[in-house]
């Protein structure tokens, strides 16, 4: 008796989270509201219960809601919900298992902290003056071309299509410049180095 309102319960709750969609399909935002709200705590029951051990399960779940929010045009009213909602929820949760893999597979752990830090206020005024010097140096020697177009968008901080403006030359000319640029002065302060 109870499985059958168990099951009685999970169909009102299907036709009404349908009927819910279909009027924000149609632009009812309260209607829109009472859905996500209802439809939240069944995502993180559902997130945490597929993906014990996620820190984040509640920015998955925010995921989930933005996608449903992003894509929910695509619902049809003649069709269930909730196979519509868990196919999202877990095409989600996959992107976030991929995204937590590849982050983990370049992030290594140490026991101590290195004590060098990389930014100016780190360096002493020498170590400073000698970076700029050897930035500038290694400027110089770009060709016109390239120097202009680092000069433009590394050091005034143009846009790409401010500096193709000022310059003539193409959006494309100009990331190319500026790459092979960078590329250049990489390898002629490596070697001073």
């Amino acid at each position: 008796m109870s499985n059958q309102r168990e099951i009685g319960a999970k169909q009102a709750r299907e036709e009404r989270w349908r009927q819910l969609m279909r009027a924000a399909q149609d632009g009812d935002n309260a209607a829109y509201a009472a859905l996500l709200s209802e439809i939240l705590p069944v995502l993180r029951r559902t997130v945490s219960y597929k993906w014990p051990s996620a820190p984040d399960t509640e920015d998955v779940v925010q995921e989930i809601l933005l996608s449903v929010h992003t894509v929910r045009h695509t619902f049809d009213p003649a069709r269930p919900f909730m196979p519509w909602l868990m196919t999202i929820a877990t095409r989600r949760m996959i992107d976030a298992a991929r995204r937590r893999t590849a982050r983990s597979s370049n992030e290594t752990t140490v026991d101590i902290m290195p004590e060098t830090f990389s930014g100016d206020a780190a360096k002493n005024e020498q170590e400073i003056s000698d970076d700029q010097d050897a930035i500038r140096r290694a400027l110089a020697q770009l060709p016109d071309g390239q120097r202009e177009a680092v000069e433009l968008m590394k050091v005034q901080g143009l846009s790409l299509q401010e500096a193709s403006a000022a310059t003539g030359k193409s959006v494309a000319s100009l990331k190319v410049s500026v790459h092979r640029a960078l590329k250049a002065m990489r390898d002629m302060l490596k070697r001073e180095s």
